[in-house]
């Protein structure tokens, strides 16, 4: 059965993620805010792809356009698939 969880990340331009998944399965992401391309692009990839592998793609990734230097959406998403953990 599919759960959806909502993240709110930090320090960076998107501001909410609604993550739909199933049995350790990515089923749909949802990015408001951010750049257009990159969130829509990012969450086409991630479709179909198991939790671990995504979180072990996007964890280490930062943006220098972010509010730290420190962090991205693409990193921020790997945090709120952590937290399904």
């Amino acid at each position: 059965m599919s759960k959806t969880i909502t993240y709110y990340p930090k320090d960076v331009c998107s501001r909410q993620y609604d993550i739909t998944y199933d049995n350790g399965i990515i089923e749909n992401i949802r990015i408001v805010g951010g750049c257009p391309g990159n969130t829509l692009g990012i969450s086409y990839l991630l479709k179909g792809m198991e939790i671990n592998k995504a979180i072990s793609l996007l964890e280490n990734i930062t943006c220098r356009g972010s509010k730290t230097g420190q962090t991205s959406c693409p990193q921020q998403i790997s945090l709120a698939l952590k937290s399904i953990h």
